[in-house]
């Protein structure tokens, strides 16, 4: 099987501002947009779909709501904890998370794990 399928690239790691997100839509018209979360040299990934409302959490195509390591939803403003885990504190789905993705940091390139 080719590498490429199992490993893909989704960004550089200096693409995602450190202490930032940045949202990267799949070359598949049918795959998620994936929202990364960078704190040094690592990233956290989740599908860029809020769990109550099921709709992309940007407020414009890879623009975030995101400060003091918290996310609001752009579509009713539920807050996400991203360090912990994109647990929701605050909104109409407290207590649900955001969808993890396993990605993976190898040699300044990030990709799916």
């Amino acid at each position: 099987m080719d590498s490429a399928a199992l490993d893909p690239f989704l960004c550089r790691l200096e693409d995602i501002p450190d202490g930032g997100v940045l949202g990267v839509d799949p070359p598949d018209p049918e795959g998620e947009p994936l929202l990364l979360a960078r704190s040094g040299n690592s990233v956290q990934a989740w599908l860029n779909v809020c769990p109550h409302a099921g709709r992309r959490m940007d407020y414009a195509p890879g623009l975030f709501l995101v400060k003091d390591g918290k996310l609001t939803c752009a579509v009713h403003g539920a807050t996400f904890a991203l360090r912990e885990a994109g647990l929701c504190v605050a909104g109409s789905c407290r207590g649900q998370s955001l969808v993890a993705v396993r990605v993976q940091v190898r040699d300044g390139a990030v990709s799916r794990a």
